[in-house]
């Protein structure tokens, strides 16, 4: 079979596809058909050792997929061959089959395409779980998603919208906040040509925010906590942009506030059951239509590297897909 794979850490452009193995499920486990795998900002780190997870050379990137279940392991029951699924595999996806534990895979809703599916669990039960468990956003509420018009930040401004809250959008260009508009967002800051504390206070009356979402940090990450309303709750979802920031506690003290870290992989193997029952909720809202994911661009598997240097560069609006 044919993997996009990383054979030496480095940037995406060192990804090559070549000829392996085809894999062979053990006990408990599935081997999956790829037919489509999102791209997600943890491959832009896993192919350059940055991440947390840190699998043996040489790899292939990738952390979901769906497809048709073409193999099962000892002991696997809850899944049968031929059935369409996906599959959160943490890596692995950029390839024709993947293998993984059957507590990984789920049976895909037969009114949901591949290409939703395949970039539908990471990015909306991230922003969900975010939102629900760690933020409480309430009705009625200010939400700030910063980097709104990426894939974590899209889901965001859906699903806030959906909880009630009152959604602020920000984001670097026009486009990309325009797509936010359509998706719910009741105002929107452009923080590459205005100052994102005067766009807050312009958004809010001068009241600040009752959460921000926050997968971008760097340079962003001061001025939006200052501008925190009392009892806020400021959640560390990622750095797309760059460095890790170092936020002064003691603006924690004076707004009364909460840094609050959002680490969703963790959370599905800690919380089994109240991941089950958010995907539950999720996959009701797509169903009912309150939900639309936002497919911005396709890659063949042979330019895997393309589809990881668009999501680094942050061009990248609602998700990115590799078509196997």
């Amino acid at each position: 079979m044919k993997a996009l794979l990383c054979v030496e850490h480095g940037p995406p452009e060192n990804l090559v596809v070549k000829d392996v193995d085809l894999p062979q499920p053990g006990k408990g486990e599935v081997r999956l058909k790829v037919n489509v795998a999102g791209v997600n900002f943890p491959d832009t780190l896993i192919i350059r050792d940055l991440y947390q997870f840190k699998p043996d050379l040489p790899f292939s990137p990738g952390g979901e997929a769906a497809g048709v279940v073409d193999a099962v392991g000892e002991g696997v029951t809850g899944l049968r061959v031929g059935q369409r699924a996906l599959a959160m595999t943490g890596h692995g996806a950029f390839a024709e089959h993947v293998v993984t534990q059957e507590s990984r895979v789920v049976p895909i809703p037969d009114s949901m395409p591949d290409d939703i599916a395949a970039g539908f669990t990471m990015t909306y039960a991230t922003s969900h779980h975010a939102l629900k468990q760690r933020a409480e956003l309430q009705p009625g509420e200010t939400l700030l998603v910063l980097g709104a018009a990426g894939g974590v930040g899209l889901a965001a401004v859906e699903i806030g919208k959906l909880m009630g809250a009152k959604v602020i959008a920000a984001a670097s260009t026009q486009e990309k906040l325009d797509l936010c508009r359509e998706y719910g967002a009741d105002e929107t800051i452009n923080y590459a040509e205005e100052d994102l504390r005067e766009g807050i206070k312009r958004a809010t009356g001068g009241k600040g925010v009752d959460v921000v979402y926050d997968p971008v940090g760097d340079k962003f990450a001061e001025p939006a906590f200052r501008s925190i309303a009392w009892k806020g709750r400021y959640l560390v979802v990622g750095f797309a942009a760059g460095d890790i920031p170092k936020l002064p506690l003691n603006l924690a003290l004076i707004k009364g506030a909460a840094i609050v870290g959002v680490f969703w992989g963790a959370f599905t193997r800690q919380e089994p059951k109240v991941h089950q029952a958010n995907m539950e909720e999720l996959l009701s809202w797509l169903a009912a239509g309150k939900l639309k994911p936002h497919v911005s661009k396709r890659f063949p598997l042979a330019d895997g590297g393309q589809a990881i240097r668009w999501m680094m560069d942050r061009k990248a609006m609602g998700k990115v897909l590799i078509e196997i």
